[in-house]
Parts: C-alpha cells; structure tokens; sequence
C-alpha cells in the first residue's frame, strides 16, 4: 500500500445516490472529481452537493466540479461508473474521452456482466470492481441521504489485488469510506446478490413493501432466506464458496436498516427501468448452466418481469 496518499483526477459516470455518495466523499477528502450529471446539472452548479447522514455529519460540497458530458471532463486517473445496468450500453460513448494511457475504471454497478462489459469494449487491465454494500436514498435534487452502512469490497476483474488496489482503498479509508480489497470480485458479487435477490425482489413482487415490512411477515422472511440459501448454493456451483452463516448475517444487517426501500424498488415506483437482467435474469441462468437449483430464484424472476410489464417498461 502507497504510504502517501495519491492525488488522481476522478470521473464520476452516473451521479445518483451512489455515485454523488462516493465521489462526494472523495471530493471532500480533498480530490479532483468530476461530476457527469443529468437532470441535477443546474442545481448542482448553482447550490452544490448535499451528503446527509443520520449517524455523521452532513457534508454539503460548493463549487462542484459538474459536467453534462464526458468530453468536458478529459482523460482522468479513474473512473467510477455507477450508471444503473440498464444504461451500460450508453457507456461505448460515454467512457472514450475518459480513458488516458492509466485510467482504471472502478464499476459500482449492481448484478453480473458489469465487469464482462467493460473489459471487453475497454480491456481487462483497466477493469475493477465496487460492491456498495450501503443504503442510500437520492431525496432531493443535489441531495443524498445515507441511511445505513457503506462499506465497499473492491477487487480486481483480472486477478489478485494490485496496487492500484490498495491505493483506491486507502483513497475511500481516508474518506471515511470502510473499504475491504477482496481476493475474488466475483465471490464478492455473489455475496452482494444473497441480499440483493431476495431483498430487491421481494419488495417489488409482494407489492411495494420495505425491508421493515418484509422481515414483519412471516412468510416472507421465509422466502428471503429460502432464497439466500439458493443464492448461496448457486454461488457455490460457480466456484465461489460463501458460508451458509450469511443468511443469519444478512438478515440481522437488515432489521438494522429500518424501513429502507431497496433501490429496484424506488425504481420501479417511479417509472424507471429496473435492473431485471442483471440482478435475477443472470443468476437464474448462470445457476441453470452451472447444474444449480434455481426455481425459487427464477419464480421471481419471472414475476418481477410481469409486473415490469403491467407497469409498462
């Protein structure tokens, strides 16, 4: 790890909760970041970027280094991507006038084939990878409420950490972000779906309901571990052994979050695209290839397909 922490000029690709969270949390540790932003440009620029916390302080960030296109921002040191799965296609023309001769790209994206994407347009050696194991709401224009958690696994697509690894993670500790550099980004990405499958999913199938309200109910509390101990197993097919003790660990870290609603949820709401393919398409049929059972996993697939379709998108 670099005993001096390293000065890198820093794309942000997707400037929702998760991405205005993190790179507000590097722009506030002191680094050049750059902002690509859509419909919170004007705000941004006029009145800056708000991070509130119950449990720390709120950061509210002026002279905001906000961009509506990536030709404005140049060739950076790295690049964090936190555009929603839907959007990765717009990221053939969004990436190239990032990229230098050194840029990473860090993906924070949710679900599988992120990581596949981007190595493939771009190169394996550029690509790492995020798991955001945090909850955050996008409240206002210019705002972002961080309700619970935040840690990041980061890891690289390639291989074994490098470091360039360990010097993104020590960037995030210094901001006091809690970031792990894993070994597997891949197991990592399983670890994350054991929560975002059932959770995600649940809330959306069982009609709109919180995590509050699902581990309320009985029988789905049911479901979200009979759903982790499938997620778990098809983890498992693939490889990426995770212990059977994170289901007990996954719920007790949700009853702690309140009455959070998931973001495929607030998605849903709201009349966006939800991250379908990515977070339960792929696990069912990557589990499918793999020999592992998956009914449970591809019966909510199937319904949160219906109702994205009743609900028209």
């Amino acid at each position: 790890m670099s005993a001096v922490l390293p000065q890198w000029k820093i794309a942000v690709v997707g400037s929702g909760a998760v991405g205005c969270f993190y790179g507000g949390k590097l722009a506030a540790l002191g680094q050049e970041v750059h902002f690509l932003m859509r419909s919170d440009l004007e705000h941004v620029l006029r009145r800056g970027l708000k991070l509130e916390s119950a449990k720390e302080r709120t950061v509210h960030l002026q002279g905001v280094r906000a961009h509506a296109t990536t030709q404005e921002i140049g060739p950076c040191d790295l690049v964090l991507i936190a555009l929603k799965a839907t959007d990765r296609d717009a990221l053939e023309t969004l990436l190239p006038p990032l990229i230098g001769e050194g840029t990473a790209l860090l993906t924070l994206q949710n679900g599988l084939g992120a990581d596949e994407f981007l190595a493939e347009r771009f190169g394996a050696e550029r690509v790492m990878g995020g798991l955001c194991f945090v909850c955050l709401n996008r409240t206002a224009p210019g705002v972002v409420k961080h309700i619970a958690q935040g840690r990041i696994g980061l890891g690289e697509f390639s291989g074994l950490p490098l470091p360039r690894t360990h010097d993104v993670a020590l960037l995030f500790k210094h901001a006091g972000v809690p970031c792990e550099v894993v070994g597997s980004l891949a197991r990592e990405r399983w670890r994350k779906l054991v929560w975002n499958v059932p959770f995600n999913g649940l809330s959306i199938a069982a009609g709109g309901v919180d995590t509050e309200a699902i581990l309320a109910d009985e029988s789905l509390t049911y479901l979200a571990r009979a759903l982790m101990r499938e997620v778990i197993g098809i983890a498992r097919a693939l490889g990426h052994e995770l212990p059977s003790s994170l289901v007990d660990d996954q719920i007790r870290l949700t009853r702690g979050m309140g009455a959070y609603r998931p973001s495929s949820l607030i998605d849903f709401q709201e009349g966006r695209p939800v991250e379908v393919e990515a977070i339960w398409g792929e696990v069912v049929r990557r589990g499918f290839n793999a020999g592992a059972e998956v009914g449970r996993s591809e019966a909510l697939y199937r319904l949160i397909r219906a109702a994205c379709t009743r609900r028209g998108g």
